[in-house]
């Protein structure tokens, strides 16, 4: 087992509710920031029906398959977040942020030409997961999140099923629930 201590970036918070229906229903969610005053991430499964805006066009060849926008959580519904791995690890452009490893945040006030051959794969987010100063230490405690480091191929891999697979590598009790259907008589 996996000890973690606090939340921090790089982590990921997956779904123990499972069934229930709500925003966070078998979701898995990658930790942009941990603080005193709160936490921030992004859902990684979660495909929009949000068309990629017009002033962004010139990213779409970037973008890792599927090409399209990413629900990143149910607040800051303007906010937009652009995650990216380095194509070599030892490279580090201007405008991009590491997380952890060779994945970073890329700030989009950057003129693209900066970019130019810097990322493996680019995901791009519409609004953020958010949690208040001790928010999620509390559903922490309840056994609302799983928690596990993130890696790279499920931050920018084929999204679908991803809190299956997540749950599955963990192994152990967690990777039970792996095995959880929608219909109640059959688990």
């Amino acid at each position: 087992m996996e000890m973690l201590g606090p939340p921090a970036a790089g982590q990921l918070l997956i779904s123990a509710q499972v069934g229930g229906g709500d925003y966070f229903d078998r979701s898995v969610v990658l930790v942009l920031e941990h603080d005193d005053d709160g936490t921030v991430g992004v859902v990684l499964g979660k495909v929009s029906d949000e068309p990629i805006p017009d002033t962004l066009s010139d990213w779409v060849p970037l973008l890792s398959p599927p090409a399209a926008l990413y629900e990143g959580g149910p607040v800051n519904q303007d906010g937009l977040l652009v995650l990216a791995q380095l194509a070599s690890p030892a490279s580090s452009p201007p405008g991009w942020q590491r997380l952890f490893d060779d994945v970073g945040v890329i700030n989009l006030s950057m003129p693209l030409e900066v970019f130019d051959g810097a990322f493996a794969h680019v995901r791009m987010f519409l609004a953020l997961a958010g949690w208040s100063a001790g928010q999620l230490e509390s559903e922490l405690i309840r056994g609302s999140w799983f928690r596990t480091m993130a890696r790279t191929e499920e931050v920018f891999g084929v999204p679908d099923d991803l809190w299956r697979r997540v749950v599955r590598r963990m192994g152990g009790a967690v990777g039970r629930w792996s095995t959880w259907t929608e219909d109640p008589q059959l688990n």
